[in-house]
């Protein structure tokens, strides 16, 4: 059995990574090709381009690449057409992997969408795509599968994969045990797993911590980095804000373990926030016309994935106007501040507020306590293997008895 992959984000590359490995733990021969980051071809991808190379948010680096795009999804389209794989399987990264779905379509391959996108947020036209090339959603969010069951679409909660990494990663005990020795409450700042959202988040971070700083000097704040290059981006922003900050690299998990309470780029990471139960801020600075886009198009509450899980109801009403902007949502998990305007001061004030008052932390912590007990389950790139595997056996069957009809 041959499974064509799609992913094209950092954290994609890791729960494509499981998948694989949960793929051949159940079928030794089935073979991963496609596109992929470094995580993939470690477990096992045959991988015809790294995708991770492209993760890209904003419409101008898009238009830059786009002829790189087009030449990727006519290269999938021509394998589709001379190997015909038994099934596609996309993981995020919607503007590409329409393309990819389509192109599997026309040549009758079917396709799992594990880790839908989020088209109940804002892009809600775009489920007559999903309708159309997608045969199965395999979705990571509680609420997800009643949405796109109810717009017509084959859908199954499997549960997020993220929970797998997290309960299986090994700890770096000499990391945790060096900031256990520091007499200083550790505060984590996350400012984002790509380049464009360090350039764009971490400057209000910075402003926070200064704020921070000049009321408490028994704070040590750390910048976890995705990659080394974004560490350098790191440095010389802390440098030229005049800051004592460390910036680390290959230790997220154990900064966040460590940490007292936190700052963060919203994201899949406040999923790992969450499951370690740090009290933590949001923010998500978008330009003004991003905002105006967003006040007319999203349709839910929140954007931090941790106070979506956490609401019954998360969708706004058709009626009401986005309170996303400009509004911190202190009743919710992780309070949030998303938009154009600079947030740097009610960010500290919460940052001060748990460093300073224990009961109100523990209320926090007692908050993510109960999400935990409800959603961070493993297994998910077990459960999403299975179904794919045995959807297809199933396909299998059913064209063999046809065929002998």
């Amino acid at each position: 059995m041959k499974i064509f992959f799609s992913v094209g984000e950092p954290s994609a590359d890791l729960h494509g990574s499981n998948l694989i490995r949960a793929l051949k733990e159940r079928d030794p021969d089935v073979e991963c090709v496609g596109f992929g980051g470094p995580k993939m071809k470690e477990a096992g991808l045959d991988q015809h381009f790294d995708l991770t190379k492209f993760a890209i948010m904003w419409i101008v680096k898009v238009l830059i690449n786009i002829r790189t795009f087009f030449r990727l999804a006519k290269q999938a389209e021509q394998y589709f057409k001379t190997e015909r794989p038994d099934a596609v399987v996309l993981i995020d990264y919607p503007g590409f992997n329409w393309h990819i779905a389509k192109r599997a379509r026309k040549y009758g391959i079917p396709v799992y969408y594990y880790g839908v996108p989020q088209l109940w947020a804002w892009a809600q036209w775009r489920i007559k795509k999903m309708r159309r090339d997608v045969s199965y959603a395999l979705c990571k969010l509680p609420f997800e599968e009643k949405w796109y069951r109810d717009r017509g679409c084959n859908a199954t909660f499997i549960g997020h994969p993220f929970f797998d990494e997290l309960t299986s990663h090994q700890m770096q005990q000499d990391v945790l045990d060096e900031f256990a020795r520091d007499d200083k409450r550790l505060v984590a700042i996350l400012p984002g797993s790509r380049t464009s959202e360090v350039e764009i988040q971490l400057p209000g971070f910075l402003d926070a911590a200064r704020l921070i700083q000049q009321e408490d000097g028994n704070v040590r704040f750390v910048i976890a980095s995705f990659k080394e290059s974004q560490a350098k981006l790191a440095r010389r922003m802390v440098e030229e804000a005049g800051l004592d900050i460390d910036v680390l690299t290959g230790c997220t998990p154990e900064i966040i373990k460590s940490a007292h309470c936190c700052m963060a780029c919203s994201g899949s990471v406040s999923l790992e926030l969450m499951f370690h139960k740090v009290p933590t801020v949001i923010q998500y600075k978008v330009g003004k016309f991003h905002q105006w886009i967003g006040n007319r198009l999203l349709k839910v509450k929140y954007i931090t994935l941790v106070n979506l899980i956490s609401d019954p109801d998360p969708f706004r009403a058709s009626c009401e106007k986005s309170d996303i902007f400009g509004s911190h949502q202190s009743h919710v998990p992780f309070p949030e501040y998303i938009g154009v305007a600079d947030h740097s001061k009610p960010m500290a004030d919460y940052i001060q507020t748990w460093l300073s008052d224990e009961h109100e932390r523990s209320r926090r912590i007692t908050m993510l306590a109960e999400l935990n007990e409800k959603y961070a389950k493993p297994g998910a790139s077990r459960r999403a293997a299975e179904f794919v595997l045995d959807d297809l056996q199933g396909q299998s069957e059913k064209d063999q008895r046809a065929a002998a009809a």
